[in-house]
């Protein structure tokens, strides 16, 4: 079993739209557990850093401003290849192309408001994670 730990945030669309402990229930049901968890909102400084492998894309000032434009919810969830685990069962990027059952495909209607955003791998969960939480606020075993 390969234990590993993704981030996964809950945008500004999906926190005005309520739907913060449907994505939660989602994540417990399938057996990942929470080591962290805040509310925040993104900084832009933290935002650009979060981004930083876009910089230089035609997009990339679209997301920062979107990222920016309300709270999030910030998790890391830990379990058994959780980073694959949670990219299947959060969809492909464009809600509109996202199967049905997946989090994008059942809440979101395009790529730029889609609802969440996890960690791809784990070095893209080591760069972000160190964006939004230390080290001390991630709980240990339970």
């Amino acid at each position: 079993m390969a234990v590993e730990r993704t981030l996964v945030l809950v945008k500004p669309d999906g926190v005005r739209r309520g739907l913060i402990g449907e994505i939660i229930s989602r994540f417990e049901r399938k057996g990942l557990k929470i080591k962290a968890l805040k509310m925040l909102w993104m900084t832009r400084e933290q935002a650009e850093e979060f981004y930083k492998v876009h910089k230089g894309k035609p997009f990339f000032e679209e997301l920062i401003e979107f990222i920016t434009s309300g709270p999030i919810v910030a998790m890391v969830l830990e379990g058994d290849s959780a980073i694959s685990v949670v990219r299947l069962m959060i969809g492909a990027t464009d809600g509109r192309k996202a199967a049905p059952g997946t989090i994008r495909g059942d809440f979101a209607l395009s790529i730029g408001e889609n609802v969440v955003h996890a960690s791809d791998s784990p070095e893209s969960f080591e760069h972000e994670f160190r964006v939004i939480f230390s080290e001390d606020e991630v709980v240990g075993d339970y």
